[in-house]
């Protein structure tokens, strides 16, 4: 593959995946979907099936985004097949970041990689010199196609700690946090220097998400119905995001009964909504995030759908979580 992509053939999937940009109306969605942990053939996965399918036909997004833990049990192929083809199957480019339990159903990270690429439609990349499988940059351009006008950033958050003595789990690695710092400076410089509206992805929340669900000055909107599952240790990436200026929110799964999302210094820490059936633990109706978009603005709108075409916790951002004064 290496060889084609010298030579500047992609391979068919990639080739049947369109660049991403703003509609002529200047919109762009996103629809997360996370912790599906679909069991192939297992009826308890129905519901993801038919709310992942309910969520597609109704929001009609530009992206899909799956943050995570999309299987939870062999067979792992047929299993990453049977998610992936919903989105490729209707021709909407899709793209995924690992979670703690993908490589867990007798395929590697690497080999999960390979099945996913090769699914038309997909937007996945990976850097091979990087901590991880699933780290890839989605620039959007305008809608006139002539410039990149925002970024989204997908990373690999890894599984468990790899530290003796340190449980719970990893964090993202020092070197991704330097590939995001040079790819968003370069963007930043690209514009003249100003930075472009960008979101980032990935499975496990940053610690920092703990920290702003316990301050009782942070503006939270959503469900939290349990403790956050964040690493023990701070690498430090939401501190690269406010020095960099272009993070505007955060988009992560894992912690099955949060689905929040809570502004913390400027930045919005959200959780996607738990797609999968009762295959494991979970005291939500399933459902998705959706993410929106508009061209030119340094904000987005965001709320989460549920099924017979429900919405709750719809919110703008910046601008539902700006404090007025009395």
């Amino acid at each position: 593959m290496g060889m084609l992509l010298l030579l500047g053939i992609l391979p068919i999937a990639q080739a049947l995946s369109p660049s991403l940009k703003f509609n002529e109306d200047g919109k762009f969605k996103i629809v997360q979907f996370t912790d599906v942990h679909y069991i192939y053939n297992n009826p308890k996965s129905s519901i993801a099936i038919e709310r992942i399918n309910e969520v597609l036909d109704t929001e009609k997004p530009d992206l899909v985004v799956f943050t995570g833990d999309v299987i939870f049990g062999k067979p792992a192929e047929e299993g990453f097949r049977t998610i992936l083809d919903l989105p490729s199957k209707r021709k909407i480019p899709f793209a995924v970041t690992f979670g703690n339990h993908d490589n867990e159903q007798g395929l590697s990270r690497e080999q999960l990689f390979r099945i996913i690429e090769s699914v038309p439609y997909n937007m996945t990349s990976t850097v091979d010199s990087l901590s991880g499988v699933t780290n890839f940059v989605l620039p959007i351009k305008s809608s006139d196609n002539k410039k990149d006008t925002a970024v989204l950033y997908g990373f690999d958050s890894h599984s468990n700690s790899q530290l003796k003595g340190i449980g719970g789990y990893d964090y993202i690695k020092f070197d991704q946090i330097q590939w995001y710092r040079n790819n968003s400076a370069r963007y930043t410089q690209q514009n003249g220097g100003t930075p472009l509206p960008s979101l980032a992805f990935f499975h496990i929340p940053l610690p920092e998400y703990s920290q702003a669900a316990s301050d009782e000055t942070a503006i939270l909107v959503g469900t939290r119905k349990e403790k956050i599952c964040a690493p023990q240790l701070n690498s430090g990436l939401f501190a690269s995001m406010k020095e960099m200026r272009d993070i505007l929110g955060v988009f992560v799964g894992h912690d099955h009964d949060n689905d929040y999302a809570v502004d913390w210094k400027g930045i919005l820490l959200a959780y996607g909504r738990y797609t999968g059936g009762n295959t494991v633990y979970n005291n939500l109706a399933n459902g998705a995030r959706v993410i929106e978009l508009t061209e030119g603005e340094k904000g987005f709108k965001t709320w989460i759908r549920l099924k017979n075409d429900e919405i709750i916790n719809k919110i703008s951002y910046p601008a539902d979580f700006v404090k007025k004064k009395n």
